[in-house]
């Protein structure tokens, strides 16, 4: 059986090279989420979609055909207000289920949504306005104040809770006029975007075609294993592309139930959430892995639990046997990128090697590849690629043709999407990570841009140069280290160190502020002036040894 647009329903497992030599891509013409997958299993598979806890214990459950009428309305508020399709909505809201219901409600209308983390700032809020002219924003109450000064930019507001110029959510789903009609979206339209951090600048906007959303249903059959009746929770936070393949798109897709749950970070409340809600697929990153693991497995009945996997960083090979150890399960990673998600899995079934990303998902052509596009032979560093014309990859960078061109290299006999980072492949076929082949630092999961803190520290008076990089750290992967040449050496010290974290915490996300900063004379250039980060990165490993 299948869902609209032809997403198939049927288990996606089995011998990995047999699946290869069978999978053909069946892509179709038109793609509307809201409506080929969010109504059609409304109609034809009604069943849970979504439960949602928050940290008091209150619980919200949703089926299928409770998210068709929500988003319905929803979808007709925004088209009332004058949100057409192919405008901008940018949507910044917690792990709360009004996220999916504006989702797929601006999908539904052919708008383009934009998550965001609540964590941005003012000015990060503004840049991404800015760039991506969005007409509407929806978020909560207690966010409005972050958009006072950008309310002319704005023609639709909508707050979950009362906030005064605002329209209340509650009260724009039940005001909504009763007809909507979704227009007819095309594959190649664009359908959503996700701003992720490059190694110089502002964040790139990068932005995906309804054919996207149709083709991520693959990692969910293949690599996340899910049908009718799983229910999957993935603690990526709303505002990364990894939420929307493993929380919503992916999982309603293969019309399997999400989980939500809205509060703070405890090993063991994942535990007893775990346990309590039965939870069959578990999604995490390795550093709350690595956590949880350290709690006591012995009186928990995880039994509904048979998959864990992670991505977003690596898993090391310590984490997964911690994890291995205490869930009695492995660790299945997958590889992916904002720009074209999820592309090499551990499918089910397969053995899973610690320390590798597994092997290409089916229907996509990976290899390690040269300068001139020439695939490398077995163990040989090189660039990982993918094969192209490929229905995962972006549309492109949002107003940026050059940076896209840039991401691809042609070969002797095809075309490749670079993807930026380096790896090997063994004999058997799995991929194994060897780095960035830029400067961007994963930390935790998340993507951060040196660039972008730097421009943060240098609008300090106290500072005259910086340079920002990642160092190597046994938590986190990485964390942001700031190397600091003050206009006044005599002010350098701890005091200065707080001040220079604070003042980035206010001005950028908090995962962004520089955890170490370390005072210089000097900063290492080349001939022309660049900071030789290499350099700064080595030195950077050398200190956390």
């Amino acid at each position: 059986m299948q869902t609209g647009g032809g997403v198939p329903l049927v288990r996606g497992g089995g011998d990995h090279e047999a699946v290869h030599a069978a999978f053909r891509w069946d892509v179709p013409a038109t793609f509307n989420f809201g409506v080929d997958v969010v109504d059609r299993m409304a109609r034809d598979h009604d069943g849970p979609a979504l439960i949602a806890e928050d940290a008091a214990g209150e619980v919200r459950r949703y089926a299928f055909s409770d998210m068709a009428r929500l988003t319905d309305r929803l979808a007709a508020a925004l088209q009332a207000r004058g949100v057409a399709k192919g405008d901008f909505v940018l949507i910044m809201l917690p792990r709360i289920p009004e996220w999916q219901i504006a989702v797929v409600a601006a999908l539904k209308l052919g708008a383009v949504p934009i998550p965001c983390i609540e964590m941005l700032t003012e000015r990060d809020l503004a840049y991404r306005i800015a760039n991506s002219g969005a007409r509407a924003v929806v978020c909560r109450a207690g966010q409005t104040g972050k958009f006072a000064a950008l309310a002319a930019a704005i023609d639709v507001r909508i707050s979950v809770g009362a906030a005064p110029g605002w329209d209340d959510f509650e009260e724009a789903l039940r005001d909504a006029p009763e007809a909507f009609v979704a227009p007819v979206v095309a594959a190649e339209d664009p359908a959503i975007m996700y701003y992720t951090s490059g190694s110089t600048g502002h964040p790139k906007g990068v932005l995906h075609a309804a054919r996207g959303l149709y083709a991520w249903w693959v990692s969910a059959a293949y690599w996340l294993d899910l049908e009718p009746g799983d229910l999957i929770w993935c603690t990526a936070d709303t505002g990364w592309s990894k939420a929307g393949t493993s929380i919503l798109f992916g999982p309603w897709a293969r019309g399997a139930c999400a989980f939500f749950y809205d509060g703070p970070f405890d090993p063991a409340t994942r535990l007893d959430l775990l346990e309590r809600h039965r939870i069959n697929v578990y999604c995490a990153p390795a550093t709350e892995l690595a956590r949880v693991a350290e709690e006591d497995f012995s009186c928990r009945d995880l039994s509904a639990l048979r998959r864990t996997v992670s991505a977003g960083e690596a898993v090391s090979a310590v984490i997964a046997g911690h994890w291995q150890r205490a869930a009695g399960m492995p660790v299945s990673e997958a590889y992916g990128q904002t720009e074209a998600l999820m592309l090499v899995l551990n499918c089910p079934g397969e053995p899973v090697r610690p320390g590798s990303m597994g092997r290409p998902s089916p229907g996509s052509g990976m290899a390690i590849i040269d300068e001139a596009g020439r695939e490398l032979p077995t163990g040989e560093e090189g660039d990982i690629a993918l094969e192209t014309p490929h229905p995962q990859l972006m549309l492109g960078y949002w107003k940026e043709p050059e940076r896209t061109a840039a991401c691809f290299r042609d070969g002797p006999d095809r075309r490749w999407y670079v993807t930026g980072d380096r790896g090997v492949r063994d004999g058997d076929g799995y991929l194994w990570y060897r780095g960035r082949a830029d400067d961007i630092i994963n930390s935790a999961g998340y993507r951060i841009g040196p660039g972008e803190v730097e421009d943060v520290l240098l609008a300090h008076p106290a500072v005259r140069e910086c340079a920002v990089v990642g160092k190597p750290d046994p938590a986190r992967g990485e964390i942001v280290m700031a190397y600091v040449l003050p206009r006044d050496s005599e002010a350098a010290g701890d005091s200065l160190a707080r001040a220079l974290q604070d003042h980035c915490k206010s001005l950028t996300a908090p995962y962004k502020y520089p955890r170490e900063i370390v005072f210089v004379d000097s900063l290492p250039k080349t001939l022309t002036g660049k900071t030789r980060r290499s350099e700064l990165r080595r030195r950077a490993a050398g200190e956390a040894v």
